[in-house]
């Protein structure tokens, strides 16, 4: 009898524990898998384009459904969902390759859905509603599990020959107002959500504005008789910038270029998965080892706030 007791005690035991030992698994899986469905345009493209490799340096299994079309707002976005309901045979609803909202959102069940205004219309807070909440409805309503998270964009560079829409027809005078009032409006649609935000644009402010890193204009260049392929010095910017497209200067102070792009992939990374970006050994192989440092430094102390 007492045999058959302890042999009762110790099976309850390694049942017990496998159960512990399953859950802790179960629990360690779940962290180190994140569903992401971005709702967004180039910028949230910039953003997320060394994601992928960031979480696969770490172990991470990332799986990332796109809802971006170029140059696109919240009342865009919002446009297209009303066309699908009233007829989902209307083309016009189904802009993302053929697939409206709906459908890619259906797909299977998502942990974060990002959204995000339009660059230029980020700092005037009139742009954003009804759109937003009307869209941030039809998430919840369709993955009412999901967390919604906001994405803040980012300001132009300095050198931008104009800036983002502040109210109405008023644009903003340079890069720290479209900041400024881009910042104020993204925190009272995360207040207003009860949200998350991914501080990319204070990110790229931080490094704006840095004494030693911040992208400064050269002066010595000859920007009214360039010659072919001969570019200013552009040490330190996290955007565009100049360059040469078939034999002219082109020039895009508003999108990432790869310095950008990894700047905006820490904060996801961090955010998303919890962890400090200075683990991230990966960059890019055009972003200099110095640069990369103080990039991760900037993501671990926005992040921080």
């Amino acid at each position: 009898m007492k045999k058959q007791h302890f042999l009762k005690f110790k099976s309850s035991r390694l049942l017990f524990f496998l159960l512990v030992l399953s859950l802790n698994a179960f629990g360690l899986a779940d962290q180190n898998t994140l569903r992401l469905f971005v709702i967004g345009n180039s910028f949230s493209q910039n953003a997320t384009t060394f994601l992928p490799q960031m979480a696969k340096e770490k172990g991470k299994t990332l799986v990332i459904g796109r809802a971006e079309l170029g140059g696109h707002s919240l009342e865009q976005h919002w446009s297209y969902v009303e066309k699908y309901e009233k007829d989902s045979t209307d083309a016009k609803g189904k802009p993302y390759g053929g697939k409206s909202l709906k459908m890619l959102l259906s797909t299977g069940t998502w942990d974060v859905v990002t959204i995000q205004q339009y660059s230029y219309l980020s700092g005037d807070s009139s742009s954003y509603n009804p759109y937003a909440q009307k869209l941030v409805n039809y998430i919840r309503k369709l993955q009412p599990k999901a967390e919604i998270v906001i994405h803040q964009t980012w300001a132009y560079r300095a050198d931008a020959k104009k800036f983002g829409r502040i109210d109405h027809e008023q644009l903003a005078q340079n890069q720290q107002e479209m900041w400024q009032k881009s910042r104020v409006a993204y925190h009272h649609l995360a207040k207003q959500f009860n949200a998350r935000i991914l501080p990319v644009g204070d990110a790229f402010e931080m490094v704006a504005t840095n004494k030693k890193y911040g992208y400064k204009k050269d002066t010595n260049f000859d920007f009214e008789h360039p010659v072919e392929p001969n570019l200013p010095n552009q040490n330190n910017s996290i955007n565009v910038g100049y360059f040469w497209n078939k034999q002219e200067l082109g020039f895009d102070p508003n999108h990432a270029n790869d310095a950008g792009k990894y700047l905006g992939g820490l904060i996801w990374y961090s955010l998303l998965f919890n962890e400090s970006p200075k683990k991230i050994n990966f960059k890019p192989t055009t972003v200099t080892d110095d640069f990369a440092r103080f990039l991760k430094l900037v993501a671990a102390k926005t992040t921080k706030k």
